[in-house]
């Protein structure tokens, strides 16, 4: 009505006239600037001082005039490679510098720079650099000197994390992805078939992940990474990082790094995120232009160093400050990949020829920085780091081109990890490599080699008096990976994608061939925790049709084939390592026989011919029986009181147990007489 009004007035117009914009003689203007022009004045340039971009940085020696002047260039060359300083003041007193200077740098971004890398910069032994902004002295100054205590947060219980482990037939678990990722369900291995532990929809965007120990699922979607865990998988903890793609956990399991190309700003680096799972709070972001090379960080077997590789620079940084160890990264000319041992704290990592220079393969022992051995090598192309999983041996594979001959020859270089000065034994191959792999708990390794349709499979073992033995050569085999068992002495030799899923299942201990099998397009192969079991998938994301997994025993049994909608994923849930020691786990196997018995009487009643249902519906009823004979015998024995008073204080509860009360009597009783005169017989 109103609209029609206002068209109405305007139409009163005439055409020729212009209507007044004049404001009445009494009306005030109660608009303000910042309501009418806020985005405006928003964007209005702000006087500046100059004293965002100074720096104070504290802890400086102190010296007298003839050292002024190094220790100047000193002070230049460190903190010039965060940005342009344009003016320096070096206070003095008694001839003296007073310990602590200003450095001014030309914008202030270059300043919050030389405060996050340069604070805690040590010297030498005797100075460690403080390093804080000009405009913090104002905060600094209105903290109050007296200690207020934290305020307590509010403790949550998400039960026994580790419950799966209590599993009375200690059956593993696994994560399945299926509908093309619209499904996930987390199931208890069976050999009859697979038993359902919980099953959501939507429950990821793209795939899930278990963390090192199994303790926590983690999910992925659009705005960050969730983790699960406990007896029902309820949520634990959250991290909000927008578009996260990759995520890597420490071994740990106290950081969760996560990945996302979205979030990355000049000023705060948000490419890379290190988080603390117990608290969920940001720990530090960092910069990455790629994440080809994935994880970017790497991490030290007990967590409490991480690592990454730039140009030229290897950066160390520990926990939980996420730092750089010692506030100074490692110069190496050309590095090109490095790798920490799985069971110490040492880095291995490789730099190529350059020019006279040979290539060379160093072993640091850290956090001292101590070189334990280094390898030079000739005529070197490409070098590839496999560290045996117990950190018992590293073996760096070396393709070279020697001189005077043509093609590439492959050496292992096998380092022995445990013996004094480390020796070095080599292994030549003038074949292409396929794949290598370590034995997991072992001192031997498999090698797949050659060309196809000659493809060899080689398994070489380790030996103690410094000698690496062939055991076996098995030649014209279709594979193209090695999957060891988790606990070594099994493997299966498989030909994934390309060739069609071909399986081969090996004992390595005396190199028999158990089993050979196909599964049609296997993409994937993955072993069970225990290495009893090993299952064989086609994803759905690598090929569209046949989509299924199958279970198999460690020596190439058949035990299921379960066909899922469009799957795509399995993950076996790991196990955290055993609590007991080697001598235990030494005893329990020498009285393996002992418990041989129980488990054999397990195993047939799992193969026995009455069904699951039937043998849970008898263990049902056994159950209520107890339950009713439970009460019963509880109403009775109340009961007892009342009996007692109606039978006069006899307890004709106990007549039948007390044998000396009884008293003999003897009964006879006429039942019938018939006469049959002898005569009629």
């Amino acid at each position: 009505m109103r609209d029609t009004e206002d068209m109405d007035a305007e139409l009163e117009f005439d055409e020729g006239e212009e209507p007044s914009f004049s404001d009445p003689e009494d009306f005030e203007d109660d608009i303000s600037d910042s309501e009418l022009l806020g985005d405006i004045l928003r964007e209005k340039p702000q006087e500046a001082d100059g004293i965002d971009s100074v720096v104070v940085v504290d802890n400086v020696p102190q010296v007298g005039p003839d050292r002024l002047e190094k220790l100047k260039n000193v002070i230049h060359k460190i903190f010039s490679k965060f940005g342009k300083i344009t003016n320096e003041f070096y206070p003095e007193a008694d001839g003296k510098t007073k310990g602590y200077i200003f450095l001014e740098y030309s914008v202030p971004s270059h300043a919050h720079e030389a405060v996050k890398n340069a604070d805690g910069y040590k010297l030498d032994k005797q100075h460690t650099f403080r390093v804080n902004l000009f405009t913090d002295f104002d905060k600094y100054m209105s903290i109050s000197d007296e200690w207020e205590p934290p305020e307590k947060q509010p403790f949550k219980d998400f039960g026994n994390l580790r419950h799966w482990m209590e599993e009375p037939d200690c059956r593993d678990q696994y994560s399945v992805i299926y509908d093309s990722g619209e499904k996930t369900g987390i199931f208890s291995n069976d050999v009859k078939e697979p038993i359902e532990v919980e099953e959501r929809a939507r429950w990821t965007e793209t795939y899930v992940r278990w963390s090192p120990k199994g303790t926590y699922l983690a999910t992925f979607h659009q705005r960050g990474i969730a983790l699960w865990g406990g007896e029902k998988f309820k949520q634990i903890q959250r991290f909000s990082h927008q578009g996260v793609q990759l995520i890597d956990f420490s071994p740990c399991e106290r950081y969760v790094v996560t990945f996302s190309p979205l979030m990355d700003t000049k000023d705060d680096p948000q490419a890379i995120i290190i988080w603390d799972v117990l608290t969920g709070q940001k720990k530090r972001g960092f910069h990455c232009e790629s994440s080809a090379h994935w994880p970017i960080f790497k991490w030290s077997p007990d967590g409490k160093f991480f690592a990454r590789m730039t140009q030229d620079t290897l950066s160390i940084y520990e926990t939980p400050s996420m730092g750089l160890l010692d506030k100074k990264s490692l110069k190496i000319n050309g590095i090109k990949d490095f790798s920490w041992s799985p069971g110490d704290n040492v880095i291995a990592f490789w730099v190529p020829e350059d020019k006279d220079i040979p290539a060379r393969v160093t072993l640091m022992q850290l956090p001292s920085r101590n070189e334990i051995r280094v390898r030079n090598l000739f005529n070197v192309v490409d070098c590839k780091l496999h560290w045996q999983k117990n950190g018992d041996y590293l073996c760096v594979k070396v393709d070279r081109t020697p001189k005077g001959t043509q093609g590439i020859v492959t050496n292992f270089e096998i380092f022995r990890m445990r013996e004094k000065q480390v020796p070095v034994d080599v292994v030549e191959m003038k074949e292409g490599i396929i794949a290598f792999a370590w034995e997991p708990n072992g001192s031997r390794f498999a090698v797949l080699h050659g060309e196809s349709p000659r493809i060899n499979a080689s398994f070489y073992h380790v030996k103690s008096n410094g000698k690496i033995d062939l055991i076996k050569m098995f030649d014209k085999q279709q594979a193209n990976s090695i999957f060891w068992s988790p606990q070594g002495q099994f493997l299966v030799l498989a030909g994934l994608r390309s060739m069609n899923g071909a399986l081969a299942f090996v004992d390595t201990s005396d190199c028999t061939l158990m089993n050979i099998a196909e599964h049609y397009m296997a993409s994937d192969v993955e072993w069970d925790p225990t290495g009893r079991f090993v299952v064989t998938s086609v994803s759905w994301w690598s090929h569209k049709v046949d989509n299924a997994f199958w279970l198999w025993t460690f020596q190439g049994r058949l035990l299921q084939k379960n066909n899922k909608d469009r799957f795509c994923q399995l993950l076996w849930r790991p196990r955290p390592p055993s609590l007991l020691s080697q001598e235990q786990i030494k005893a329990i196997k020498k009285d393996l026989k002992r418990y041989s018995k129980i488990f054999e009487q397990k195993d047939r009643l799992s193969q026995s011919k009455a069904s699951k249902d039937l043998v849970d519906k008898r263990r049902g009823m056994m159950d209520e029986y107890r339950t009713y004979r439970e009460a019963a015998m509880k109403m009775y024995q109340e009961q007892r009181p009342l009996r007692l008073e109606l039978r006069g204080g006899v307890d004709t509860d106990e007549l039948d147990s007390n044998v000396d009360d009884w008293e003999e009597e003897t009964i006879e009783f006429f039942i019938n007489e018939e006469i049959i005169p002898i005569g009629d017989l």
